[in-house]
């Protein structure tokens, strides 16, 4: 069943909502009824056209939830509580993170896809970062990287196709930031493997042995699969052999670059 799911899905036809959209045809036909008696009994001007939403009833308010949403405003209240110099983000998510940076101070975006557009407070700049510019060697106190690494290499998003794509864009990083300088960064934890093309899944033993000797960790948050937030989580020998219990989490750090 799922994999039928899956298959309709990927077709661009989602079950869940041609269902939910069926049984909103018969409140919308009463709604309709209701509106027009009320409507042909008053004096208001407006022209009436039917432009039927058949699932927002059903909706909360928001989603208050989700990796993307912790993760964006977490890292982004650090920013503002640590205030650095200049601060340089790589591809994180524009309409979350980067806009609420945006907010309160000058930020710097580097993505390999375009930003169409101008907005306040953001200066774009497209570049590949698994290629490293000599010009930007230790070029700012602050960077952040929220849940996009694990893409680098994959080709998703126009990016050469590259193995080592990851590590390749984490060294650029690392060369990005001064000494005593602190780095944001976010990726998907759990048992180690990749989802080709989606993502890769990385193991806290993975990402801890490569900022061995190169970062310090100030701070660890978590969101794990029940889409729970942990912040300022102890790194245990426990934790991380389990990778905090998560198949499909996301790891958030703070670091400061040695």
């Amino acid at each position: 069943m799922k994999l039928i799911y899956f298959a309709l899905d990927y077709l661009g036809i989602d079950p869940r909502k041609a269902f939910t959209n069926f049984k909103g045809l018969f409140w919308y036909v009463r709604d309709i009824s209701v509106f027009r008696k009320q409507f042909a009994t008053s004096d208001q001007s407006f022209r009436v056209r039917y432009i039927p939403v058949l699932t927002d009833k059903y909706d909360s308010s928001g989603k208050a939830r989700g990796q993307y949403f912790y993760q964006d405003l977490y890292a982004a209240h650090r920013i503002f509580v640590d205030n650095p110099v200049r601060h340089i983000d790589i591809g994180s998510r524009v309409d979350g993170f980067v806009a609420h940076v945006a907010a309160f101070r000058k930020i710097e975006v580097f993505d390999i896809r375009p930003l169409p557009g101008k907005i306040n407070n953001i200066e774009f700049v497209q570049a590949d970062l698994m290629q490293f510019d000599e010009r930007l060697a230790e070029c700012t106190d602050s960077l952040s990287c929220l849940h996009t690494i694990e893409h680098f290499g994959l080709g998703r998003y126009g990016d050469p196709i590259d193995v080592d794509g990851h590590l390749k864009g984490l060294d650029t990083m690392y060369k990005l930031l001064k000494p005593g300088g602190r780095f944001y960064f976010s990726t998907q934890i759990g048992p180690q493997r990749i989802d080709f093309n989606s993502h890769r899944i990385f193991s806290l033993h993975y990402l801890l042995d490569y900022f061995k000797g190169k970062y310090d960790i100030e701070r660890f948050a978590y969101i794990d699969d029940a889409d729970h937030f942990f912040e300022d989580a102890a790194l245990t020998p426990q934790l991380i052999a389990t990778n905090a219990g998560c198949k499909m989490g996301c790891g958030i750090f703070v670091l400061v670059k040695r």
